[in-house]
C-alpha cells in the first residue's frame, strides 16, 4: 500500500451560513490539497463531521471529492460505526470504485473488550472488499485497541494493511512499529507527535492541521521519510502552535478558522459543535496570515 504513505488529510466538510453543505467550497479544499502536495484525501472521516451529516449529504460529500479529484490522488473513505451489522451492510452494498482503501473506526460508546474489538474488525475484514485501515482513537472511543488486538487482526486478515494510531502514545505507536507484520503500515493519527512517529518507522499520517498548510505539513513528513531530521524538525516547530491551537476549542472548530482565513470555506460548523472563540478566531488568523506570507 505504497500510496498510503506520507501525508493524507482528514477532509473537512465545509457548511453555507445555513448549514448546507457547501459543494463549491469543497472543490476549492480539495484542489488546495492536492496543488500543495498532499499525498491522499480520506473522507467522511470524524474531521468531516460525518455523525451530523444525513445519508443524502454524505452521498453528496463522496460525489463532490470524487469528481473534484479527478483519479489525481488515492482516497480513502471512513466507514465505519458500533452497529457491526451496519457498519458490514454498507460495505457489502457501497460501489468502492473510486476508492484505495476505507477508514474503519474502533467502535466507540459501546466500550468493547479486546476480543469485541478483535471480532467487530473480523466482520468489517470479510466484507470489505477493498483494504482495511483500522482507526484508533481512544479519546473519542472511550476504549483503546491494545496494541496485540491490532497485530492479531494484522496477522490474521491480509487486507487489514495498516492503522491510524491517534492515542497519543507515543510508546504504544513504538510497539506497534515493532512488531507488525512487515508491509503493515502505522500512520499517525495524531499531528503533534507525527514527525517522532514517522523517524520511529511510521508510514506518515492522517492529518487535520494537513489540509490547513499542506505545503509545509506534507514537507515535513517527506523530510522525516527521507532522515532529514534538522530540516523536518524546523518545519515541526514552525507548525507546532497552530496545532495546539486547531485543537483547544474542538475539532474541526479550528480548522475552519483557517480556512476562512484563507478564503476557501466559511467557518461554520454544525451543533453540538460551536464555533471558537473570539481570542483563538484572532489568534489563529494571524498564524494563518504569517505562515501564508513565508
Amino acid at each position: 500500500m505504497q500510496s498510503l504513505i506520507g501525508t493524507g488529510v482528514a477532509l473537512v466538510t465545509p457548511f453555507k451560513k445555513d448549514f448546507s453543505v457547501d459543494v463549491e467550497a469543497l472543490r476549492k479544499i480539495v484542489n488546495f490539497q492536492i496543488d500543495n502536495g498532499i499525498d491522499y484525501l480520506v473522507v467522511l472521516g470524524t474531521t468531516a463531521e460525518s455523525a451530523t451529516l444525513s445519508k443524502e449529504e454524505k452521498e453528496l460529500v463522496i460525489k463532490t471529492v470524487v469528481e473534484a479529484n479527478k483519479g489525481r490522488l488515492p482516497l480513502v473513505l471512513g466507514v465505519g460505526g458500533n452497529n457491526t451489522q451496519e457498519v458490514v451492510a454498507e460495505l457489502q452494498s457501497r460501489d468502492f470504485s473510486d476508492f484505495t482503501a476505507v477508514l474503519s473506526v474502533s467502535p466507540y460508546y459501546n466500550k468493547p473488550t479486546q476480543e469485541g474489538i478483535y471480532q467487530h474488525f473480523k466482520a468489517v475484514a470479510e466484507a470489505s472488499p477493498v483494504p482495511v485501515i483500522l482507526y484508533n482513537v481512544p479519546g473519542r472511543t472511550a476504549s483503546n485497541m491494545l496494541p496485540s488486538t491490532v497485530i492479531r487482526l494484522a496477522q490474521d486478515f491480509k487486507n487489514i494493511v495498516a492503522i491510524k494510531e491517534a492515542a497519543g502514545d507515543i510508546v504504544q505507536a513504538m510497539k506497534l512499529i515493532q512488531n507488525a507484520p512487515k508491509g503493515f503500515l502505522v500512520i499517525s493519527g495524531d499531528d503533534m507527535i507525527t514527525l517522532p512517529m514517522v523517524l520511529a518507522g511510521g508510514a506518515g499520517v492522517i492529518s487535520v492541521i494537513g489540509e490547513g498548510f499542506p505545503k509545509q505539513f506534507s514537507e515535513m513528513v517527506h523530510l522525516g521519510l527521507n532522515r532529514k531530521v534538522d530540516e523536518a524538525y524546523q518545519l515541526h516547530y514552525l507548525l507546532a502552535d497552530s496545532i495546539d491551537m486547531i485543537f483547544e476549542q474542538g475539532n474541526p472548530a479550528g480548522i475552519k478558522e483557517v480556512f476562512k482565513t484563507l478564503g476557501l470555506a466559511e467557518n461554520t460548523v454544525r451543533l453540538p459543535l460551536v464555533n471558537v472563540d473570539e481570542n483563538l478566531a484572532i489568534r489563529l488568523k494571524d498564524f494563518t496570515n504569517k505562515i501564508s506570507s513565508m
